[in-house]
């Protein structure tokens, strides 16, 4: 199962991608939106940025899926989420938007994670490996 070091080096290859094609490739994974999100680190105070993709997006939001690759740990930017809900996100390399992040509830979680799992069937085999019900995160626009 992918660590902190893994997760992290898989990051760092996605930027270097970004950065090689000057962004023609990489924003997309499969039909799945790739963001940048900095959070607020919980412990550090500073800000964290991290690449990740939305298998839901639509009226202005955007849903995460915490799965870490099925770690039985939450990532760590899910962990800053919820001790600072407040983020910043950019789509496709353009300007950074303030948004609020929220953990979806049981009931929102059960009706999005079908079209979660359609969007990326990897997830399915995330959930299976931990024990630990995999976070669904939605970004709204901060008012």
């Amino acid at each position: 199962m992918p660590g902190n070091a893994f997760m992290k080096a898989l990051n760092g290859s996605h930027r270097i991608l970004l950065a090689a094609t000057r962004g023609r490739v990489g924003w997309k994974f499969g039909t799945m939106t790739v963001l940048e999100v900095t959070t607020t680190g919980r412990t550090s105070g500073q800000p964290r940025t991290v690449l990740l993709t939305s298998p839901i997006a639509r009226d202005g939001e955007f849903v995460l899926v915490a799965s870490k690759g099925g770690y039985p740990d939450h990532p760590d930017w899910y962990k800053n989420m919820v001790a600072e809900p407040r983020v910043s996100v950019s789509v496709a390399g353009g300007p950074a938007q303030p948004m609020v992040a929220r953990t979806a509830s049981a009931d929102e979680r059960a009706a999005m994670w079908p079209e979660v799992v359609r969007a990326y069937r990897g997830y399915a085999s995330y959930q299976r490996r931990t024990q630990r019900e995999i976070p669904l995160v939605v970004l709204s626009p901060a008012i």
